[in-house]
């Protein structure tokens, strides 16, 4: 909208009517462009309203006849967009709680299960696969240092983490077959899956 919407005759009900006549026609171009430059849908709304009460407080620019309406306001909320990005990355990390509200930790439950079912399965090997495993996973040696370690040549050090995470693999399969726990994605489960 390149022109003026009426001459302004009056401060007060004429504003008003001329903020909820450039909503009408603008709003949602001006919330769709928010919304892509946020990707969040509350924060365009926002973005929005903030837009609008700066087009309220300058209505002197939307009637004045230069330039086109819509590229103001886009200019406005891209404006918008950008000072709230900046002012974010200024300040510190929000961080949750007070001393009546601690932040919540983590819940390490999950990881305590998990290292409990891996453990149960590495029970189940025999000491030659669990020890290669233990070296190569849990210590996270490369093949040479496993091989050191277990005085054993890399190439068995390979064949038995090889034949050892087969085995592994067949003890979760049976463990989830009769409805024991299985392990998530994560650490030595995506090696054995």
């Amino acid at each position: 909208m390149a022109g003026p919407l009426w001459p302004r005759t009056r401060r007060g009900s004429t504003d008003e009517a001329l903020i909820k006549s450039v909503y009408e026609e603008h709003g949602h171009a001006l919330l769709a462009y928010a919304t892509r430059l946020t990707g969040d849908r509350a924060a365009a709304e926002d973005i929005v309203q903030e837009t609008l009460i700066r087009a309220w407080r300058h209505s002197e620019v939307l009637v004045n006849g230069k330039g086109s309406v819509r590229g103001w306001l886009l200019t406005v909320a891209r404006n918008i967009v950008t000072d709230r990005y900046r002012a974010k990355a200024a300040r510190p990390p929000e961080v949750s709680g007070s001393p009546a509200h601690p932040p919540v930790e983590a819940d390490h439950a999950d990881a305590v299960v998990d290292t409990m079912t891996v453990l149960g399965a590495l029970d189940q090997l025999s000491p030659e696969h669990r020890d290669v495993l233990t070296e190569l996973y849990y210590r996270q040696q490369s093949v040479a240092e496993a091989a050191d370690t277990l005085g054993i040549p890399a190439g068995t050090v390979k064949s038995r983490s090889h034949y050892a995470l087969k085995a592994l693999r067949e003890v979760f399969r049976e463990s989830t077959r009769t409805g024991g726990p299985s392990p998530r994605p994560g650490g030595l489960q995506e090696v054995v899956a």
